[in-house]
């Protein structure tokens, strides 16, 4: 059975795990939004598609450069911690 510090412990990791998995998209993110709204700020172009079309574009790029990376460590977090709780371990 499952006790009280095993789950937490588990519940713990993922949620570590979740943020590793989206800091490279959600830095690419922050990083576009900054600098399109830099451009946008400097050009006083206020245009909402100038906004979402390059971020969309960036964070895509980002997504599938990283790809590799984020299944890597998703794949070790359940071989690791959640297959040997599912088999009784």
């Amino acid at each position: 059975m499952l006790n009280e510090v095993i789950f937490f412990d588990t519940m713990r990791q993922g949620l570590w795990v979740a943020v590793i998995v989206s800091i490279p998209i959600l830095t690419m993110a922050l990083v576009a939004g900054v600098s399109i709204g830099l451009v946008q700020a400097l050009t006083s172009i206020q245009e909402m598609t100038l906004t979402f079309v390059p971020k969309l574009a960036a964070i895509m790029i980002v997504f599938w450069m990283s790809m590799g990376f984020m299944t890597q460590t998703m794949v070790s977090f359940f071989h690791d911690r959640i297959i040997p709780l599912i088999i009784g371990g």
